[in-house]
């Protein structure tokens, strides 16, 4: 897993003078449930009165060199943001310039990191650094160069860019950093995805919060198909997906047990998954060992949700998996749905975002063996906004939610699972 972004950082020539975040700039610290401003030595987030994350606690600190120090525990997200300055113009430090920082990682055997940066008005672009963040734990300072195209997407207006720079922490761990210098023509000596193909490169999940699991899970999920066949039961019908097809598991178990049980039916769904994870694991055996009649397939909306990636991205990252599927179950009608909806009201981002999506999702399916299916009316109210009843997060289905996914599925799936 490591080989998804391994630091290279070689020494850094001296360069001409660059462009530098070490004044004008509040340094903003924050927590899934708070912010402050860092204005002398030392700061912790303040708690709200009611935390959700009561465990949580992000702090930073100010060096006599100048460095920062970002230091966060059981947190969903801790951030060193650099804000309040005015608007950077970035668009002549492409496509050769950098940002340049040092490094020192402290400790982050329990955490993970990403960059980012601001790419204009409400747009946002990260570098994920999580396994090259821990491989550099306890080495103490080092240069890193990222190339500014990093966090570039074809479209996006660098020329006025007023969230210059963040450092992003989850979970647990402590790191420093020096304010990050821009430069026109530097010599970038860290790796980092390409954006076009992200959607279709597989690759196990790569964040913080599920590298202790996701691995042992792919297991177990290979352990309870062999299962199936060692016992001779057939396994008739598959979902792929996320974690709202791993909550299958959980709020919609009734529901599984109501609908599905009856055909030995498998859940392979796994929280955070984006199109190229669910590639890796039908790769990697997850549709082997089985001939099932009939596969469901949601997958994509944490593609929007992590990175707001362009829909024809998305798109091709769905298409690769259609065709996998294909190939290790050519026998298998799919049921190809598309993503739920998001966002309370119909004009929230990621629902707009994600409807692009769904437009261009119909062509994947001949209407025979790929089929294609929009639940979204079916589980929003009449104008368009979602109850809490069905989605309570917005994303996530409860377990009236699941009721109705699966009645909705049963019509055409006893159809096609009819013996």
């Amino acid at each position: 897993m490591k080989r998804l972004l391994l630091p290279l950082l070689t020494a850094l020539p001296l360069a001409a003078a660059a462009l530098d975040l070490r004044h004008g700039w509040q340094i903003a610290v924050t927590d899934f449930e708070g912010e402050t401003v860092l204005t002398g030595d030392r700061v912790t987030v303040p708690k709200p009165a009611q935390p959700r994350v009561p465990a949580s606690r992000v702090a930073a600190a100010r060096g006599d060199d100048g460095r920062l120090t970002l230091q966060f525990s059981n947190s969903w997200i801790a951030q060193l943001r650099w804000q309040g300055g005015p608007p950077l113009d970035l668009s002549g430090y492409l496509p050769h310039g950098t940002v340049e920082f040092d490094l020192d990682v402290v400790d982050l055997a329990r955490g993970g990191m990403k960059f980012k940066l601001g790419c204009g008005t409400g747009c946002e672009r990260k570098v994920p650094f999580l396994f090259a963040g821990r491989a550099l734990a306890g080495q103490g300072r080092r240069p890193v160069s990222l190339a500014l195209r990093c966090f570039w997407r074809e479209g996006d207006d660098f020329r006025a860019v007023p969230l210059p720079f963040t450092l992003e922490g989850t979970g647990s761990g402590e790191i420093r950093i020096s304010p990050p210098r821009f430069r026109a023509h530097g010599q970038p000596n860290t790796a980092c995805p390409e954006y076009r193909t992200q959607s279709v490169t597989p690759e196990p999940l790569q964040e913080s919060w599920a590298v202790d699991w996701w691995g042992p899970r792919h297991e177990a999920k290979l352990a309870e198909i062999r299962a199936h066949r060692d016992a001779g039961r057939r396994v008739d019908l598959v979902f792929l997906g996320d974690s709202i097809t791993q909550g299958w598991e959980k709020e919609g178990q009734a529901a599984w047990r109501a609908h599905f049980a009856k055909y030995n039916a498998v859940a392979l769904g796994f929280g955070g998954d984006r199109t190229e994870n669910l590639l890796w694991r039908l790769q990697h055996g997850e549709l082997d060992g089985m001939a099932p009649k009939a596969i469901v397939m949601l997958i994509g909306t944490n593609n929007t949700g992590e990175r707001l990636e362009d829909p024809a991205l998305t798109v091709a990252g769905i298409r690769a998996n259609l065709d996998e599927i294909r190939r290790r179950q050519p026998q298998a009608q799919v049921l190809l749905l598309a993503l739920f909806p998001r966002d309370e009201k119909p004009d929230g981002l990621l629902r707009r975002h994600n409807a692009k999506i769904n437009a261009l999702l119909p062509a994947l399916a001949d209407g025979r063996q790929v089929v294609f299916l929009d639940l979204g009316a079916a589980l929003s109210n009449p104008d368009g906004t979602l109850s809490p009843d069905i989605l309570p997060d917005w994303l996530h289905l409860s377990p009236k939610g699941y009721d109705l996914w699966a009645r909705s599925l049963e019509p055409l799936l006893t159809q096609w699972l009819k013996p």
